[in-house]
């Protein structure tokens, strides 16, 4: 079992384009048939690279309920074991990939935990966190790397 974020962005962007943003030493980007990368040793996830049509998501905000319907997107997938003894160093390197994937595009994006759970949002080049009280103060670092 895995703890499970995603970034979510809208558009039709090509897979690898967003690998090499995520990741620029090209040893690191996900690959192969899946677009996957296994970097458990060096930064405790797993981490694929998925493109579809279609997409949805219904997440909880701290406003309530939203949903997402984009005609294409890309999502980046970390998967985190859930029984490491500490989940700092990993949500702050998945942290450091997603900053790199916003700073690089400009893509409507949405960050979300186990698919239930909106972290942040960006709209318009406008990036809103939400749930602030619980998650943003369960990681600092995540203030520095995602500021907004």
């Amino acid at each position: 079992m895995a703890l499970e974020y995603k970034l979510t962005l809208a558009g039709d962007i090509p897979l690898d384009q967003v690998g090499a943003r995520a990741f620029p030493d090209a040893d690191e980007r996900p690959s192969g048939r899946w677009r996957s990368a296994d970097h458990k040793e060096r930064y405790g996830y797993d981490v694929s690279v998925l493109g579809g049509r279609n997409g949805y998501l219904e997440l909880l905000t701290d406003d309530g309920s939203w949903e997402w319907e984009p005609e294409a997107c890309v999502r980046l997938v970390f998967n985190l074991d859930k029984f490491a003894e500490d989940f700092r160093r990993p949500v702050t390197g998945m942290l450091t990939v997603v900053r790199r994937v916003l700073d690089t595009g400009p893509e409507d994006a949405v960050l979300d935990f186990n698919g239930d759970v909106m972290l942040f949002i960006r709209r318009d080049g406008v990036l809103t966190k939400h749930r602030r009280e619980t998650w943003w103060k369960a990681y600092p670092s995540g203030d520095q790397l995602i500021p907004g």
